[in-house]
């Protein structure tokens, strides 16, 4: 019996160990979920269940005896370690080259074109902590109307305002206006509205953020899937990421638990197809903030949602959880980092303390998706492990 509906979870950043080669990231060490798993605050039945701790070489937690589901580790193949390649990669695209990443900010000659193009000026225009920034420019911003500009280690570029400075519409605006000149040799793998309200310093971002992604540069799993009338379902992020090609609809949420909620009511819907799931709270949240605890926490409150939407599932359901990255809270860095991720599946009929060991590629959940919907292409990277984990 193949499945009638899919629904993959993107634990956003919960990496488990450094990949092969994190050195030429800066990562060499680093393991997310190991970190998450030394605070107090981590409690996690619901996956240790599921196999998460009988992963090859996790290097943290107490294998469960009997899992109850298939588990592996998936290693990227695309270069990067962002959140665009990493869901495209998924998607069954690998990114041979880096998207393009600005560690002294961007071109002045750049800024200058969006400054006459928005009617606005800027500030900052370098790699800051979305925190700190509006910390540092937060009350020059409010006082002088100019536009928080910023970047990361990641592939991004970043406008932070104020709400009552800068209406959301128009923040938008100027996003759209940004990602417009961002192309070519500067394009960028994602252009964020980053939206704060308060007075200083207790500045706080609100759930008004919005990423403006480019366009997949080929068919993803997402199009093949809608080309052959399955419905494609997003919750989170996941529209933002493919630029809304090959989705028929999509769930924003402002928070994991308004996410997983959004995703535990979606299983009263009856498709057939793909829901796909981003929870971007733990990346954004806790692991840029170097916040162990918190991320521990929010990992114990997805495990308890997670044990509700396993009892609610279908017979003929497929639940695929992992992650695009990692981004460790317990490094000195504040930005991703370059790990394997792990996989679980769970399904009534799935084959249980089934040890796929680490499988090479993101793309083989596209390859397995598409072969469970009897989906014949030949272009997307990765292997299908469907028939290694389905009980016939």
């Amino acid at each position: 019996m193949n499945y009638k509906r899919i629904f993959l979870i993107v634990m956003d950043s919960l990496g488990c160990g450094a990949l092969p080669d994190a050195n030429l990231f800066g990562d060499e060490g680093s393991n997310t979920l190991k970190s998450c798993y030394e605070s107090e605050y981590f409690n996690a039945p619901n996956l240790k269940k599921l196999g998460i701790f009988n992963i090859d070489n996790i290097n943290c937690g107490e294998p469960e005896k009997h899992p109850i589901g298939t588990y592996a580790k998936l290693q990227e193949l695309s270069v990067g370690k962002d959140t665009t390649t990493g869901h495209w990669e998924f998607a069954g695209l690998v990114s041979t080259a880096q998207m393009p990443t600005y560690p002294n900010g961007f071109p002045l000659d750049l800024m200058q074109k969006l400054e006459h193009a928005w009617g606005r000026g800027w500030l900052v225009n370098k790699p800051y902590s979305g925190t700190e920034v509006l910390l540092d420019y937060g009350k020059q911003h409010e006082q002088t109307g100019k536009l928080i500009v910023y970047t990361s280690a990641d592939s991004v570029f970043q406008i932070a305002a104020h709400e009552n400075i800068v209406p959301i519409e128009k923040l938008y605006e100027y996003c759209k206006i940004a990602r417009q000149y961002l192309n070519g040799d500067h394009a960028v793998g994602r252009v964020i509205a980053r939206p704060f309200v308060g007075t200083y310093p207790n500045y706080t971002r609100t759930a008004n953020r919005h990423d403006y992604s480019l366009l997949p540069p080929s068919k993803t799993m997402l199009n093949y899937l809608q080309e052959n009338n399955k419905k494609v379902i997003s919750v989170g992020k996941i529209y933002d990421i493919f630029a809304g090609s090959g989705i028929d609809e999509s769930y924003r949420t402002v928070s994991n638990q308004d996410g997983m909620e959004k995703t535990i009511n979606l299983l009263d819907k009856d498709f057939e197809g793909l829901c796909f799931v981003n929870l971007v709270d733990f990346d954004a949240k806790f692991g840029h903030r170097n916040d162990i605890d918190g991320y521990a926490k929010a990992i114990t409150e997805f495990d308890e949602q997670l044990g509700r939407f396993m009892q609610k599932m279908n017979k003929d359901d497929l639940l695929i959880i992992t992650a695009d990255h990692g981004c460790d809270p317990k490094t000195p860095s504040t930005d991703h980092s370059r790990e394997y991720v792990p996989m679980l599946c769970y399904a009534s009929n799935i084959k249980a303390d089934n040890n796929l060991g680490t499988i090479k590629c993101f793309g083989a959940i596209a390859k397995t998706i598409l072969q469970n919907f009897n989906i014949n292409e030949q272009v997307l990277k990765g292997e299908s492990f469907l028939n290694k984990i389905i009980c016939r």
